[in-house]
């Protein structure tokens, strides 16, 4: 059976630290999402991604800044 790949948010990070942080700081917040290796679509310093659904990232966009780590960049897919 063949996974059906569905549309995301992929946030990526320079250090791993900083990846580090996301996860537990999502955690304490209740923000859904989990830490990824980098899709081979991206370029991106540390390895390490946060992935969210997209309607995840919609409804938690200003906590996710509000969270003040920084990102490298971010990329809408379909993983």
């Amino acid at each position: 059976m063949i996974r059906e790949r569905k549309p995301c948010v992929v946030l990526t990070f320079s250090t791993t630290t900083a990846a580090m942080s996301m996860e537990k700081r999502c955690g304490e917040h209740k923000i859904p999402g989990r830490l990824i290796p980098v899709p081979r679509e991206i370029t991106a310093g540390c390895g390490l991604a946060w992935k969210m659904p997209e309607e995840d990232y919609e409804k938690y966009k200003d906590e996710v800044e509000s969270l003040n780590i920084t990102v490298e960049q971010k990329v809408w897919l379909k993983l």
